[in-house]
């Protein structure tokens, strides 16, 4: 029951109206109830902060991609976020042109799946680099053969393991790819009006252009969407340790192979002798075998060192260390 106005109270409000200290049309618009249209067949789930969070989390994604497709294509990658919204299923599929690539995967523990589109341009680049070619693309699409599928469903494969690492802050993943699709209509995972969120990645190869779309259904991500946010993802992210990073760091380099080759020594001879060289013919050298020899990694000499043998094998002894200052 609303306040009771005393009669004093009462000529006081008579007596402000009367000489126009208050004024009855702006009293009106006071208790006025402010009404937001709503579409119940596009309810928006997925909030502004929560798209936020997910283009962090694939911002992260994309770094991972850059870094780790170039030891398999053998060329420059380059991923970034392109941008974030919700849509209808049937939107999303509606809009995707055929034949496409689609990994539909199983985003254990979340219960449901998910779906990553690559570009059928992306993929014929990463067909034909991982065939030996320049990792061109073609210029009128086809559907994708069976031998082709397969090469791309390592590179799924490789793209969904790399999940795991920026999800971790909101759950442990162990996303599992169920198949792969070249046809949109066999990928109907959820009704055609439920709500989804996708994030559109754009990656670039070589001089190959195209985009990388994750669609992420309400219906999955609906345990973890509280944590959806950029002060829990934030909260809950550990700082990264120097010593960390530069283990991590080592431990990469360790596993990238470099030339390395032993200069015997020098000679210079006529073409004639070349020509006429026969196996047990001796070349004579301008080092001797007591001396030094100069050992390059790549095209860098880096080590001076003594020859010997290991075993059955010939070997070297790394006497000195030629540093960059050198």
């Amino acid at each position: 029951m609303g306040e009771v106005l005393s009669q004093n109270e009462i000529d006081s409000l008579l007596a402000a109206l009367s000489t126009g200290e208050l004024d009855a049309e702006a009293m009106k618009g006071t208790d006025e109830i402010q009404v937001r249209n709503y579409d119940f067949a596009r309810p928006a789930k997925f909030s502004k902060e929560h798209l936020r969070t997910l283009e962090i989390i694939y911002e992260h994604y994309g770094r991972l991609l850059s870094t780790n497709l170039p030891m398999y294509l053998r060329k420059s990658v380059s991923v970034t976020v392109a941008s974030s919204e919700t849509v209808t299923f049937s939107e999303f599929s509606n809009a995707l042109s055929n034949p496409v690539i689609l990994g539909i995967m199983d985003f254990r523990p979340l219960n449901g799946s998910a779906l990553i589109e690559i570009s059928p341009n992306i993929g014929y680049a990463t067909i034909d680099r991982m065939l030996g070619g320049a990792g061109g693309t073609l210029e009128k699409t086809r559907d994708f053969s069976e031998i082709e599928r397969i090469i791309i469903e390592k590179i799924v494969i490789l793209c969904m393991q790399l999940m795991k690492d920026p999800w971790k802050n909101v759950v442990e993943l162990e996303p599992m790819l169920e198949r792969i699709e070249t046809n949109p209509q066999f990928a109907q995972i959820i009704a055609p009006n439920d709500m989804i969120a996708i994030v559109t990645l754009n990656i670039k190869i070589g001089e190959v252009e195209g985009f990388i779309n994750i669609c992420l259904p309400f219906s999955t991500v609906e345990e973890v969407i509280d944590k959806l946010n950029t002060k829990f993802w934030y909260s809950a992210k550990k700082e990264d340790r120097d010593e960390d990073y530069t283990l991590y760091v080592e431990s990469m380099i360790r596993r990238a192979e470099v030339p390395i080759k032993a200069q015997l020594g020098k000679s210079v001879i006529t073409v004639n002798d070349f020509i006429n060289l026969q196996r047990g013919d001796i070349i004579r050298l301008g080092t001797k075998e007591d001396e030094e020899l100069s050992i390059y990694v790549g095209n860098i000499k880096k080590f001076m060192a003594m020859p010997g043998k290991s075993g059955d094998n010939y070997a070297v002894r790394v006497t000195t260390v030629i540093r960059e200052e050198e």
